[in-house]
């Protein structure tokens, strides 16, 4: 079917969920196998902004109420299953191009494009995670997350997921951007193409976002410009017990435009000494 009488059979099962259980339920079964190669994705760019669709998020969910807990995967040492759990374990590395290491976990109804390389780490269902890019060690990729092409996500980083309200936007990570250890991006916060985080820097939607690269400080959330360069920082904030550091995200500088993306990123790491 396409994806108008998908999208139908979806929001009629929203309305009368207990049909998840049903034959009626196939339609979240091909919701599901969409995410996972691709052909559907929860979020996607449309014009200068991202657009969300809340059916497909509302067919995740109903995903887990179709499902039961049984165990995956081949017996491990001491009999131990890989999985138990409500969803599968995606299995098409090979056929997609994709590398996984031992300890890489990815829950199928996910999408990894072709040359993307996870370490231990974790992509959960609904996450896109575009060509080329890296999960690194213990790098974490969240439920609906958005991952964008040549992306490199460094050991640590918690990349925010949301399931509800269907509506909400996910965490969009653009094309190019790196993410620097330990870095934690969540509630829906966008990162520019070829922006650079450095380590440890946390961003959420009340977080603010301080731009310093003028001769005034301007403030906003939820969004890091494109190629910019982001190091933590904090701001003063009177509490009644007195004036404490309250987190934010300095912008100091921007990344070069450079052909080469790899040459542009190490000479920013070196000229604004950011850790990475």
């Amino acid at each position: 079917m396409d994806t108008d009488d998908l999208k139908a059979h979806i929001e009629a099962l929203i309305a009368e969920p207990a049909g998840a259980r049903t034959e009626a339920g196939a339609a979240i079964d091909e919701v599901i196998a969409r995410l996972d190669d691709g052909r559907l994705r929860v979020s996607e760019p449309e014009g200068d902004g991202w657009v969300t669709h809340a059916w497909i998020k509302s067919a995740i969910l109903l995903y887990f109420t179709r499902m039961d807990v049984r165990a995956y995967g081949d017996p491990q040492p001491f009999g131990m299953p890989v999985a138990v759990d409500k969803l599968p374990l995606k299995t098409n590395f090979a056929a997609s191009g994709v590398r996984c290491v031992p300890g890489g976990v990815v829950r199928y109804g996910s999408y990894l494009g072709r040359g993307v390389i996870v370490m231990p780490g974790f992509v959960n269902i609904g996450a896109y995670v575009d060509e080329g890019s890296m999960v690194d060690t213990w790098a974490t990729v969240g439920s609906c997350a958005q991952i964008g092409k040549g992306v490199h996500l460094s050991g640590g980083v918690g990349i925010g997921g949301v399931l509800e309200p269907p509506q909400a936007q996910p965490v969009v990570i653009e094309d190019g951007a790196f993410i620097g250890s330990r870095c934690i991006v969540v509630e829906g916060v966008r990162v520019g193409r070829e922006a650079v985080l450095g380590a440890g820097v946390t961003i959420t939607a009340s977080t603010p976002i301080v731009d310093v690269r003028g001769s005034e400080p301007v403030i906003t959330k939820g969004a890091i410009p494109p190629r910019s360069v982001v190091i933590p920082g904090s701001l003063p904030k009177r509490f009644p017990a007195g004036e404490f550091g309250t987190p934010c995200a300095l912008i100091i500088g921007t990344r070069s435009e450079s052909t080469d993306r790899k040459t542009s990123l190490n000479a920013t790491l070196r000229e604004f000494e950011v850790a990475v």
